[in-house]
């Protein structure tokens, strides 16, 4: 079973921005919400204004509210003029909600705050992985073969060489763990298949790529266009920088929204996994509805359940025989 699939036993413990999103915390509420009601082993820590809080509580049946706790992020300072809260405190909402991870109060954070405060929160607060200098933010997308890893979508916007094969790299294990993929494909997406097409970064990744050993049997089977995301047949994960991987992303799921996606049956969650970072960080868009916080809240509780991050974690680290021949010993 995928970690996006329906909701699998056992108790998963989420903390939840309220502050997140470009129209909190009414459609967080509203996703939380329907995230308890649709599963009864959930458990919702959440993060912000207790008003927001009472709005979930008094909404559950009496018996549902045990379930739910409320922690009151740090108040920060507020806008001249204006009832809202300022980037200050909208900020200490994801920061306080990625420490209730850290600190073993939560087991995953979900969040539709600012992308970078949710990074820098949670490479701060959780820790990075060995090897990992750039967190990714991995997201699934329906193709007309079945569905696709693409990252970074907003994590990385000017990476390097390395941090490219570092997130092909996440991608092949996250594929791997979360989708049960054997033998994942690895593409790079860029403007052309041709020899010497694409920019200085796309021109010098291929070769990295290729002599890369990569986990879960994972291979590269090279470049890969926006047509070749849609149908799926070249890859199962696509490596591209932050800035290209999220302008494609949005531009994909405004067109399966107006549209349809190209295999309807199964629609992956739009929200994306944080990959090299010690815990379970799913960002939701800022533009998110309430199912779209409902979903990011089960894709949480999914990969919680699963152990996913652990399992991701043991795949790329490198093995005690490879650090011992990087160090030059026998």
């Amino acid at each position: 079973m995928s970690a996006d699939a329906a909701p699998e036993s056992g108790t998963a413990r989420i903390a939840v921005d309220l502050l997140g999103g470009d129209q909190a915390p009414a459609v967080v509420v509203d996703g939380a919400l329907r995230a308890c009601q649709a599963d009864p082993a959930l458990q919702l820590l959440l993060v912000g204004p207790v008003e927001a809080s009472d709005a979930i509580l008094h909404a559950l049946d009496p018996a549902d509210r045990a379930r739910v706790r409320v922690l009151t992020a740090p108040a920060g300072l507020r806008r001249p003029g204006t009832p809202e809260p300022d980037v200050n405190r909208v900020e200490s909402g994801v920061r306080t909600a990625v420490l209730a991870v850290a600190q073993g109060h939560a087991d995953a954070v979900v969040s539709a705050g600012n992308t970078g405060a949710t990074v820098s929160s949670a490479a701060l607060a959780l820790g990075r992985w060995s090897g990992v200098r750039r967190p990714a933010l991995a997201a699934v997308l329906p193709t007309a073969a079945g569905r696709i890893v693409l990252l970074d979508v907003g994590a990385s916007v000017d990476p390097d060489g390395n941090t490219l094969a570092m997130h092909a790299r996440l991608g092949a294990a996250y594929a791997a763990v979360a989708h049960d993929l054997a033998a994942p494909r690895i593409g790079l997406l860029t403007i052309g298949t041709e020899r010497g097409k694409g920019d200085r970064l796309r021109r010098s990744a291929p070769g990295v790529l290729a002599a890369l050993d990569l986990p879960a049997g994972a291979r590269y089977t090279g470049l890969v266009e926006g047509n070749d995301v849609v149908t799926g047949a070249k890859a199962d994960v696509v490596v591209t920088d932050g800035f290209t991987g999220n302008v494609l992303l949005k531009g994909l799921e405004t067109a399966y929204a107006l549209t349809r996606p190209p295999n309807p049956g199964e629609v992956p969650p739009r929200a994306a996994i944080l990959l090299g970072v010690g815990g379970t960080v799913v960002v939701c868009h800022g533009a998110a509805s309430g199912d779209d916080i409902a979903a990011g809240i089960a894709l949480a509780a999914g990969l919680h359940r699963r152990a996913a991050v652990p399992a991701i974690a043991d795949l790329i680290q490198p093995q005690p025989a490879a650090q011992d021949d990087l160090r030059g010993g026998s």
